[in-house]
């Protein structure tokens, strides 16, 4: 049997890998050279909502060499406020669409980055690298369990780089944190912590009405089985539903999910989860999930991954509304996606290292773009958050969730892909697609 690979390993070939991918991929100017940025690329744009503003709105500003050839989105509305973010950046208009077939279809286009509703991710980035393009998703890469491994099979296939949006870890913040735990500054990590500790409020249901004047509402389902319109199974709070998103857990909390993989240095899923959640606080909630999960992950080293998730604070953990713990022998971390991190050693927790000043607050957003680009440029399929990386972190999604709806306590064959004696688990790893859409 292979040795479980250490943290102080696997964070050692993380940051081997991230001095290697350097010059592919941060800011320009910064960390790519001039002949990587020579090539202008063009992108599609598929999904022009909340997060996909800031990618556009980031790639405008930084003067990105990029072509945005198209602008897909089911939604008109939602394209005309995507082009008024791209405002002058290219003298030719995007193209306007609802259908990412006529993107991925295109032979000029390069690229596309990917930002709908979860149900869509899998369906449209694979389609996507069948026809040559590299592809940038945003987290979770996948709705269910066994659209990971499809994901990282269609990678290999068609020979194409793959970049999840978990953009800390690309962040100079996460950097110097990881040289610190690689020099073993807190000891062996034993067990990391990961925490979502914000205020959420009820949404009271509505009945269900007719969409939006020129929305295509069924293509907005797609694979997702057929339902009513419904203005909560739509913009911003489709969340809150199984059939197209993933809960507080795949929401904000795959995020801090990711970085305690990283932290922590796991390199594999792992054998048994322990999940309960409830309704604690909002009674009444429109949402088909818990609001508020701990799930807690065993390694096959026995090291512990843990998640909480809190609705009713607006004082977070340790003075964060989303981060998280690494617990080693000599000391812990304290760390943040809001671009922070606290050291504290030894016996009466002395406070160590914390972040450089120049780069407090920094969220890895430009750096991790930069990374895709530079990638697609030079063919590199390593990038930060390649299907491979992708998939261990969103799996954790999953299997919390999977573990929660059924006996709450699970093991998990890892070579199988399978929880042991539980088909109804099992069950809720995969899903049936409504046709004509799917994979």
């Amino acid at each position: 049997m292979t040795r479980p690979t250490t943290r102080r390993e696997f964070l050692q070939h993380s940051t081997e890998a991230a001095v290697a991918t350097a010059a592919v991929g941060t800011l320009a100017g910064a960390y790519a050279s001039a002949a990587d940025q020579s090539a202008t690329l063009s992108l599609g744009i598929i999904g022009c909502g909340s997060i996909m503003t800031h990618h556009v709105r980031g790639l405008v500003s930084r003067k990105e060499n990029v072509s945005i050839a198209y602008l897909c989105d089911v939604d008109p509305a939602q394209i005309e406020k995507m082009a008024q973010v791209m405002g002058e950046h290219q003298s030719a208009p995007a193209k306007r669409t609802s259908r990412y077939e006529d993107v991925i279809e295109d032979a000029d286009v390069d690229a596309v980055i990917i930002a709908t509703p979860h149900h869509w991710h899998a369906p449209i980035a694979i389609a996507a690298m069948e026809n040559g393009k590299d592809t940038y998703i945003e987290k979770p890469i996948s709705h269910v369990f066994d659209e990971g491994p499809m994901i990282i099979a269609a990678a290999e296939k068609y020979d194409r780089v793959v970049q999840q949006g978990s953009q800390m870890r690309s962040s100079p913040v996460t950097e110097q944190a990881g040289e610190l735990l690689t020099e073993g500054i807190i000891g062996e990590v034993k067990v990391a912590r990961a925490w979502t500790a914000e205020m959420r409020h009820v949404v009271k249901p509505v009945p269900d009405s007719t969409p939006p004047q020129g929305v295509d509402y069924d293509r907005w389902l797609g694979p997702a089985p057929k339902h009513a319109f419904n203005k909560y199974r739509f913009h911003q709070t489709w969340r809150l539903f199984q059939d197209y998103g993933n809960g507080e857990i795949g929401d904000d909390g795959i995020h801090d999910l990711d970085m305690a993989a990283w932290g922590l240095g796991v390199d594999t899923l792992p054998q048994k989860v322990t999940a309960r959640g409830s309704r604690m606080m909002l009674h009444g909630h429109a949402s088909e999930y818990p609001d508020n999960m701990h799930v807690t992950y065993e390694y096959p080293d026995g090291r512990l991954l843990v998640y909480e998730n809190y609705p009713f604070t607006s004082y977070g953990l340790h003075g964060f509304d989303n981060g998280n713990v690494f617990y080693g022998t000599e000391g812990y971390m304290v760390f943040s996606r809001r671009g922070a991190f606290s050291t504290f050693l030894g016996p009466k927790g002395k406070p160590g290292p914390t972040e450089r000043k120049e780069i407090r607050t920094e969220k890895g957003y430009p750096e991790h773009m930069a990374n895709f680009l530079g990638a697609v440029r030079n063919h590199d399929r390593n990038t930060r958050a390649n299907p491979e990386i992708a998939h261990r972190s969103c799996s954790l999604v999953h299997l919390g969730e999977a573990t929660y709806r059924t006996t709450g306590q699970l093991e998990f064959d890892i070579d199988a892909g399978q929880f042991i004696d539980c088909p109804e688990a099992n069950a809720l790893l995969t899903k049936e697609y409504r046709a004509p859409y799917g994979v």
